[in-house]
């Protein structure tokens, strides 16, 4: 029997959980100072309100905010954010964690994050704790130009450092895959320069264009919301009640319309695996919520029970191979007593220092399979214990 026909049920077993992810998070940057541009950061906060309503908790998220319009004294309404006349929600509130404030928020340290290129003695809540099999969404928001996106006024980020950073992130196995999201004047050109894989991205406008608020507050006394925004928080509103829904990435973007956003939001695919097709395909919640099942669910029943037929196969064959190693023992037993009742001279045994006692040829692939099907049990019984982990 082949050694490797033994070892295949624990592959097989790895085979479905390898293939997706097993962690979302969230980077979610407002890159605006100053009362005037409230929009900009109610236009974060939107999303961190939704990205936490799916489940994704605050240990996976960065939010870096460069300034605090709910204590500024402007604010009419003090201690609160809302992204709506109505006043409805405030996005503030008593249950927020900002990893980033103020003049933290730098070109350098939006790229260290990123890079994870930060010192031993930053705390675990200003880094970003991802993998090879971790979903990451990148919203950024401000004001912006051709390939370049303001941070505070004082410095500014290129579409070039943004497609390095990313692919440092690649090549150090920082992500599975990404969606990336900009909302600001010129958006799409920022997303022009990347070149690494598995990235969507999309952005609120193209060259020579504006991306516009939606819509002001009186009282507050300025725009509380960009369009693309929030056309972006309705359908996620409407559309994904939670993380059971089953709407894709295509969805989403197919929900863009010039009319409601007033500038032509876009879209790239081209450096995702499969392409558009397969990009579209990604349900929303891969990236906004939290991983519930990393297991594919088409083809379940059948894994299943193919890994249960490969498991009995494997009990019999390690059954059948100590049965005939206990035979083989037994048969050289009878040997020695058939050889002593027969009135062969026995010797007096000597005593000599133990030794490891070499196999013989007789017996030496016997156990060398034993051994090696005792190890394929555990490597299976291991599969299976991830596996069932995964499923619940």
């Amino acid at each position: 029997m082949k050694l490797s026909s033994l070892l295949l049920p624990a592959f097989l077993l790895a085979g479905p959980s390898l293939a997706e992810h097993t962690s979302n998070w969230a980077v979610l940057v407002c890159t605006s100072r100053f009362w005037f541009n409230y929009r900009h950061l109610a236009n974060v906060l939107s999303i961190y309100r939704t990205v936490k309503r799916l489940g994704i908790p605050d240990s996976q998220i960065i939010l870096m905010l460069p300034d605090d319009m709910a204590c500024n004294p402007r604010n009419a309404f003090p201690g609160t954010v809302y992204s709506n006349a109505d006043r409805a929600v405030d996005l503030y509130g008593d249950n927020i964690e900002v990893d980033y404030r103020g003049y933290e928020v730098t070109v350098e340290n939006f790229i260290r994050l990123l890079t994870d290129r930060v010192g031993e003695e930053m705390p675990r809540s200003k880094r970003l704790l991802t993998d090879d099999r971790s979903n990451i969404l990148v919203y950024m928001t401000g004001h912006g130009g051709n390939e370049f996106l303001k941070f505070q006024d004082a410095e500014e980020i290129g579409a070039w450092d943004l497609a390095d950073a990313f692919e440092q992130m690649w090549e150090k196995r920082r992500y599975h895959e990404i969606l990336f999201m900009i909302d600001t004047c010129q958006a799409n050109t920022m997303y022009s320069k990347l070149y690494s894989p598995n990235i969507i991205a999309t952005g609120s406008s193209e060259l020579d264009q504006s991306s516009y608020s939606h819509h002001a507050d009186n009282d507050i006394g300025v725009a509380v919301i960009d369009r693309y925004t929030y056309y972006n928080l309705e359908f996620l509103e409407s559309e994904v009640k939670d993380t059971s829904s089953k709407k894709t990435v295509g969805d989403l973007f197919d929900s863009y319309t010039y009319e409601k956003i007033h500038s032509h939001a876009g879209v790239r695919y081209d450096l995702f695996k499969g392409g558009a097709e397969e990009a579209r395909r990604r349900l929303v919640t891969d990236f906004f919520g939290n991983v519930q099942n990393v297991e594919v669910d088409s083809g379940k029943g059948e894994t299943n029970a193919s890994f249960e037929e490969e498991m009995v196969r494997l009990s019999r064959t390690i059954a059948e191979l100590h049965t005939r190693a206990e035979e083989q023992e037994a048969a050289k037993r009878n040997a020695t007593a058939s050889a002593a009742k027969t009135g062969k001279k026995q010797q007096q045994p000597r005593k000599i220092p133990r030794v490891a006692k070499p196999l013989t040829d007789d017996n030496w692939w016997t156990k060398k399979i034993v051994g090696a099907t005792a190890l394929a049990g555990c490597a299976a019984l291991w599969g299976l214990g991830s596996y069932l982990e995964g499923v619940v």
